[in-house]
């Protein structure tokens, strides 16, 4: 996943689908599972959220400038992309 020059490297889809599975079985009740890029250490990570208004704490790639950027943002459920 995430191949192409638009992306800093790609994402195994074997982890994108444990990631998608983790945020699903949480006690919590998660709705989204974000995608962030940290610029320091150079790899992928999730972050889940209940709310879409939490996207917000997270800069598009193409515009980042910080630390953590949001590459995607799914649906738990319905595994679609959110835009």
């Amino acid at each position: 996943m995430f191949n192409g020059p638009d992306f800093p490297k790609s994402l195994d889809e074997n982890v994108f689908n444990s990631w998608l599975e983790n945020g699903r079985l949480d006690k919590l009740g998660y709705q989204y599972l974000l995608i962030i890029w940290d610029e320091y250490d150079s790899q992928y990570r999730p972050v889940y959220a209940a709310h879409r208004g939490e996207f917000g704490r997270y800069q598009r790639y193409a515009s980042s400038v910080g630390r953590e950027s949001l590459i995607a943002a799914y649906d738990l459920y319905s595994e679609s992309k959110v835009g």
